[in-house]
C-alpha cells in the first residue's frame, strides 16, 4: 500500500509541475552557493517563468529577473510559491498564497509547517513540504 501512495504522490507532483508555468520563489538570494539561487536557475532553465521575492534584495536583479520584497509586490499572478523561509514564516506566506489564488504552495526541503498545511487545505490549495522541487523536478520530468 505504501508504494501506492508513493505512486500516487509522485502522480501529483508531477502534474503540479507539468500544470505550473510561473513561480514566485520567496526567500531568494543572490548567491550563487544557495539552494534558493540554483534552484532558480535550474527552474529557469527548464522554461519556467520565476519572480525572486526577498525584501533584502528588493530591486536586484537575480538571474535576470527583479526581486521585489513582497508577493504584494508581483503586478502578474503565480500560480505557484515556492518557500525558502523557515518553518515559522511558512503560515503567513500560506495566507498570501492563498490571496494571491495561486494554485501550489510548495516548501522546501527541512521546511514543515502544521499551520501552513491546515489553511492551504481549508482553501484546498495543493501542498507540498519538506521536499526540494529541483530533485522533484529532476526526478520526476527529466
Amino acid at each position: 500500500m505504501e508504494c501506492m501512495m508513493d505512486q500516487l504522490e509522485q502522480q501529483r507532483l508531477a502534474h503540479i509541475l507539468n500544470q505550473t508555468r510561473s513561480i514566485a520563489l520567496v526567500g531568494a538570494s543572490n548567491r550563487p552557493e544557495r539552494a534558493s539561487y540554483q534552484v532558480m536557475e535550474y527552474l529557469l532553465q527548464h522554461g519556467y517563468q520565476v519572480y525572486p521575492i526577498n525584501p533584502q534584495l528588493a530591486g536586484a536583479v537575480i538571474l535576470g529577473q527583479t526581486c521585489v520584497a513582497e508577493l504584494d509586490e508581483l503586478d502578474q499572478p503565480v500560480q505557484l510559491i515556492n518557500v525558502f523561509r523557515r518553518g515559522e514564516f511558512a503560515a503567513d506566506i500560506a495566507l498570501e498564497a492563498i490571496e494571491h489564488e495561486a494554485q501550489c504552495l510548495w516548501l522546501q526541503e527541512g521546511v514543515q509547517s502544521v499551520t501552513a498545511a491546515e489553511s492551504a487545505a481549508e482553501a484546498e490549495l495543493e501542498y507540498v513540504e519538506d521536499l526540494c522541487i529541483k530533485k522533484v523536478h529532476r526526478q520526476l520530468l527529466s
